[in-house]
């Protein structure tokens, strides 16, 4: 920034096609040791490219990680949420990785829908669904969507949280 360059400036913007150079990467950034910006999709950190950086920059405490979706409970991406504030640790590949990096969320850019969304989406069909099942979310938060439905749709859809 205080040389008139924007760290997110798609000029500078490098993707990867293949594993690779998704190796190469991580072992230039180790080696190199300057400031980065990676953006991998999470997989709730349990699996894909994302587990990889993790293993390798999770115990650096110059890293930060950004978390910008949500992070289901007993997933290695809560787990770290969770744990790496209080200076915690991970299991990642059957390996303890202790959290030394800055662990940050924001909320606000999950591509899921919110109850009240699910439920407008649902009850604005024409032709309603016979049934729904709700395989996505921490217990709590399936059943309450469960509850909102079965109340909006007054029993015209057999309504099934999967567990």
């Amino acid at each position: 920034m205080a040389k008139g360059r924007h760290p997110l400036n798609f000029d500078h913007l490098y993707t990867l096609d293949s594993h690779q150079e998704h190796v190469q990467t991580i072992n230039y950034l180790k080696q190199r040791q300057k400031p980065a910006i990676v953006i991998a999709a999470s997989g709730m950190c349990s699996g894909g490219r994302i587990v990889n950086y993790l293993e390798a920059f999770l115990g650096d405490p110059r890293t930060d990680v950004i978390f910008v979706g949500y992070q289901g409970l007993g997933t290695p991406g809560r787990d770290i949420q969770n744990y790496g504030p209080r200076g915690g640790y991970v299991v990642l590949n059957k390996q303890k990785i202790d959290i030394k990096a800055q662990i940050h969320t924001i909320s606000g850019y999950s591509a899921h829908a919110d109850q009240a969304n699910l439920v407008r989406f649902v009850t604005g069909m024409t032709k309603k669904p016979r049934h729904i099942k709700i395989v996505h979310g921490d217990t709590e938060a399936k059943q309450a969507l469960a509850d909102k439905l079965k109340e909006s749709l007054k029993g015209e859809v057999k309504i099934e949280i999967a567990t």
